[in-house]
């Protein structure tokens, strides 16, 4: 058992994810990387941590297949002994128009970024500090993100609810929603698109994954421990 705490960051192979797993290490928590598909990306995290001074596993597993994530929190804490902080982050984009947008797309959307979400609260409600990564997009809606912002304004329904039912058990519920992040999902964006979206935001420019990871790790803190239900928005102003 390790006397240190023990964190699940999902979809922590990349951008915000990782930042999140970085900074949990960095402040001395055993992370759980979790990943989907890609291994090798997620072998680099835990190698960085550890070059870093931290500690990290690795755990391959869909989040949103009810079975596979019962199989990977009953492994995770019969492996570690215990689990304190889960951060639900793994999420995927189906962009397109409303009236366009398949059966497939929003399925799928739908399937990662909510029930996934469901799925990590339902089987890891020992934990002490639950943090689910929302999004602006949930909070004022984006066109041709249907999906995705109904995935997201879902999460923070589904946040405020588990806050309520778990606060009796001591375990606080928090959601953090990142406005526009300088990650791969930004990147691909159109230079025009990029430049829209900074009119957009009080603050004149694109957030970093750290500053949310900063965001993740108060509210996991002790500091915290009288805050729940919240959603706390990293977004330079946009939904103020």
């Amino acid at each position: 058992m390790l006397e240190q705490k023990v964190a699940v960051v999902t979809g922590a192979s990349r951008g915000i994810g990782r930042a999140i797993a970085e900074k949990l290490a960095e402040e001395g928590v055993f992370v759980v990387i979790n990943y989907r598909g890609n291994e090798e990306q997620a072998k680099q995290v835990q190698q960085t941590i550890k070059e870093q001074g931290g500690n990290a596993g690795i755990y391959g597993c869909d989040v949103s297949d009810f079975s596979a994530c019962e199989a990977f929190f009953k492994d995770v804490i019969e492996t570690y002994g215990r689990l304190d902080i889960l951060v639900n982050n793994a999420g995927i984009t189906r962009d397109g128009l409303l009236m366009k947008m398949t059966e497939s797309d929003y399925d799928a959307v739908l399937q990662t970024n909510l029930k996934g979400t469901f799925n990590g609260i339902r089987f890891a409600s020992r934990s002490g500090r639950i943090i689910n990564i929302s999004s602006v997009s949930g909070i004022l809606g984006n066109a041709g993100q249907a999906n995705y912002s109904a995935s997201k304004a879902g999460v923070i329904g589904l946040t405020k609810s588990a806050a309520r039912e778990l606060a009796s058990r001591g375990i606080t519920v928090n959601a953090v929603a990142p406005g526009f992040i300088k990650t791969e999902m930004t990147e691909v964006l159109s230079e025009q698109v990029q430049n829209h979206a900074k009119s957009q935001i009080p603050l004149g420019s694109f957030g970093n994954p750290e500053d949310v990871a900063e965001a993740v790790w108060f509210l996991a803190s002790d500091k915290a421990g009288y805050i729940t239900g919240q959603v706390l928005n990293v977004d330079g102003g946009m939904a103020m």
